[in-house]
């Protein structure tokens, strides 16, 4: 399909859009040669013009935006203090290390850590750490509860 150019400009670049089928196509016989070719130097003219007024107005702030857009998310690590006070919960609750709700609040406010933190600590701990017992398991099957 032939791409037509729509005249739309935006900082140096030109838009392109697939043709609707209800637009005719357009051919070089119809632009008239180098009329057209003309036409387009004058609006690549245009456009290195504006792209360049763009620049040297605002191309501080395009380079600190590019600076922080640019920056790789640290993965983080809680803090130690944190880290501590969750395993220590961790390890007198390592039968069934499920916090209610009202401990993992505690925790939040211990810690100072947000209660998403808490919460995603545990499952990440539960999957890396936790094998629930063999006695655990079948005391669950026997129906007998905790």
């Amino acid at each position: 399909m032939q791409r037509e150019k729509y005249g739309l400009k935006y900082i140096g670049l030109t838009l392109y859009s697939s043709l609707p089928d209800d637009v005719p196509e357009s051919s070089d016989e119809d632009v008239g040669g180098r009329e057209g070719d003309a036409q387009e130097a004058e609006a690549r003219s245009e456009d290195v013009g504006l792209k360049g007024h763009l620049l040297r107005r605002f191309g501080n702030h395009i380079s600190t935006l590019k600076k922080e857009f640019s920056k790789t998310k640290k993965k983080g690590k809680l803090p130690k203090e944190a880290r501590q006070t969750l395993v220590e919960w961790w390890n007198v609750h390592n039968k069934w290390p499920y916090p209610t709700e009202g401990d993992k609040m505690t925790l939040a406010e211990t810690t100072g850590l947000h209660p998403k933190q808490i919460n995603n600590w545990f499952i990440n701990q539960r999957k890396r750490h936790w094998k629930p017992s063999e006695s655990f398991l079948m005391d669950d099957l026997c129906g007998t509860s905790l």
